[in-house]
């Protein structure tokens, strides 16, 4: 179970559950406690970018949402049939939405709205009353991408955030503001900040009207107010106070009804503070060292999804005294319940004079020596190693190995500069920063230089095969879903990262393995097509596997699928585990069969 998308109308805070039939929208109030919004069936979820978010909005008057199914905005109000607002669309899934918003002053709906055509792909803002009485009218158009169109307060003004091929909302994006005329439309736009070298993002209202935003104008997500004409620093310093914006709906800062603003600083580990008009910063003292950012706030209580290294996600009330904590629902046991292996972070210097950044799991339990190391490669790319319970890392842990996660140069949470590291250099500083890290740990002692393996999923499971073919420290590999082609997978990937790999790579790689490689791969993979993994193991096929996993996508979720997915893993790393382990010359390898579909 995973919990996402934070919302609060009153003493009610909403948010959405992933459960194996389907997003399931989920409200909890102190009178009737925690129940199933929609009725059973219903399921609400935003194909918006493929990656989503922002899928309902509520207020008093019910619920406005993205049903999974056909991709309209509904009307709900608990017990009742939901009614759909928007049209019906000429092709099916051809029309979807994104980031809903409520001009309550107006009884308008405003979103971002995709529209898919047999040549291309738009992307727009529109408005709508919320009844759905007529039709949506398009208010902001021409750019490429929008995002959180945010009105204020009174339903006079509007802003929102847009950005254009082949920039990324984290490389670079604008803040516009206009005039909300009663139709719902735009007049006298202006813009307020960002370019192609800032990024911004995350603009809300406080109270008192102002207008807040998140920009790395300052080489750093920090947090400014839009006051007399002009941006104005607020919270600012060498931390950051936003995540890449990969999903709509991202919220890491909330203005409370007293003026305080709370924050989540994100970064290796995450801190929840609260900043008061006095100027005054203070972390508030937590369980929790992981926080997702999606945060509601009800009266001066802070809503958030955290977790720990020892306790899976929870949805947390955190008091305004910042002496109180319960939970409001959870994903599983907590602390106390058994022990894990405790991650810790370390920093380690590259091959190349600059230092990047990891987590290491220890082995669950001591050896006489050093033990084999899986080292894991995040997906993103432009994302990080949270430090939370991974139940992954565990398993191996628990099976002997050490595990280590790294925040290769590219990683999100350590600044503008260290993000942007990976420009034009994907496949390359990010395979050798984790042969780097493994190499560190290896001479520190922590892991045995020649029982060595790399794994990872998506872009990291490109990190994996370039790792695998460039260096010589790996002696297997496993990638799940992974990207082979940046180039071709530029052409078949959704608009939203289609240009991403272009901005990353520097050209494609050809690769060649002299060490095992365990491919996995679902044969609905939208991403990256079947297809090319296929032809990238026929290439190796000596010394890879293709695992195929029957009607799955890009991710897998099944719990079948996953408990097959451990086994083959593991078992593919088998040789690792014995301490007689040497690296052996290809020829002297066994042969791997070439592809299992059962």
């Amino acid at each position: 179970m995973s919990f996402d998308a934070l919302q609060s109308v009153g003493d009610t805070v909403y948010w959405i559950e992933g459960r194996p039939e389907g997003d399931v929208l989920v409200g909890w109030s102190p009178r009737a406690g925690r129940r199933d919004v929609l009725p059973k069936g219903w399921h609400a979820a935003s194909y918006v970018h493929e990656y989503g978010g922002g899928a309902y909005v509520a207020d008093c008057r019910g619920m406005w949402f993205c049903n999974a199914a056909d991709q309209r905005i509904y009307h709900c109000q608990e017990g009742r049939t939901p009614l759909p607002v928007t049209p019906v669309p000429e092709t099916p899934h051809a029309l979807r939405y994104a980031d809903l918003r409520l001009i309550r002053k107006v009884g308008r709906l405003v979103c971002v709205r995709e529209r898919h055509e047999p040549d291309a792909v738009h992307n727009e803002l529109i408005s709508l009353p919320i009844d759905g009485s007529a039709e949506p009218r398009v208010i902001a158009s021409g750019r490429d991408f929008y995002m959180s169109p945010t009105p204020s307060p009174d339903g006079l003004l509007l802003a929102w955030v847009s950005w254009d091929i082949p920039l990324m909302p984290w490389d670079g994006s604008w803040l516009w503001l206009a005039e909300v005329k009663p139709d719902g439309t735009l007049v006298n736009r202006q813009l307020i900040a960002g370019g192609e070298n800032e990024s911004v993002c995350q603009p809300q209202w406080g109270p008192d009207g102002v207008l807040y935003f998140v920009s790395d104008r300052s080489g750093w997500w920090n947090l400014y107010a839009w006051r007399d004409d002009k941006c104005v620093p607020v919270v600012s310093g060498e931390f950051e106070l936003a995540a890449a914006p990969w999903e709509f709906g991202y919220r890491t800062y909330a203005v409370q009804e007293n003026g305080i603003i709370a924050i989540v600083q994100q970064g290796p580990e995450h801190h929840l503070a609260t900043w008061s008009r006095s100027g005054v910063m203070n972390r508030v003292a937590m369980p929790y060292t992981s926080m997702k950012p999606y945060m509601a706030v009800t009266g001066n209580d802070v809503i958030l999804i955290a977790s720990s290294p020892s306790r899976l996600p929870e949805i947390s009330r955190v008091g305004a005294e910042e002496t109180s904590i319960s939970t409001l629902a959870s994903a599983g046991w907590s602390e106390g319940r058994r022990s894990f292996s405790q991650p810790q972070r370390f920093t380690f210097p590259t091959r190349d004079g600059a230092v990047a950044h990891g987590l290491y799991h220890p082995p669950a339990t001591a050896a006489d020596q050093p033990s084999p190391l899986l080292i894991r490669a995040h997906p993103g790319p432009s994302s990080n190693w949270p430090l939370r319970l991974d139940l992954h890392a565990q398993y191996f842990t628990s099976h002997g190995f050490a595990v280590a996660d790294i925040d290769y140069r590219g990683s999100t949470g350590y600044g503008r500069a260290y993000r942007l590291q990976l420009r034009q250099r994907w496949g390359r500083i990010d395979a050798t920063d984790c042969a780097d890290a493994a190499l560190h740990l290896a001479a520190a002692g922590l892991a045995d230089r020649d029982r060595i393996a790399i794994w990872g999923a998506s872009a990291g499971g490109f990190t994996v095969l370039s790792a695998l073919s460039s260096t010589e420290v790996f002696q297997a590999g496993i990638a799940r879903s992974a990207i082979i082609d940046p180039n071709v997978w530029g052409q078949s990937a959704p608009k939203f990262q289609a240009h991403h790999a272009a901005l990353l790579a520097g050209h494609p790689d050809d690769f060649v393995f002299t060490r095992p490689l365990l491919l996995i791969h679902g044969d609905a993979d939208a991403v990256t097509p079947l297809g090319q993994v296929r032809a990238l193991s026929g290439r190796n096929p000596d010394i890879t596997r293709l695992m195929v996993i029957p009607g799955a996508g890009h991710s897998f979720r099944r719990a079948r699928d996953i408990a097959r997915i451990l086994a083959a893993e593991l078992d593919s790393l088998f040789p690792l585990l014995q301490p007689a382990f040497r690296p052996r010359p290809l020829a002297s390898l066994p042969s791997v069969a070439a592809e299992d579909e059962h």
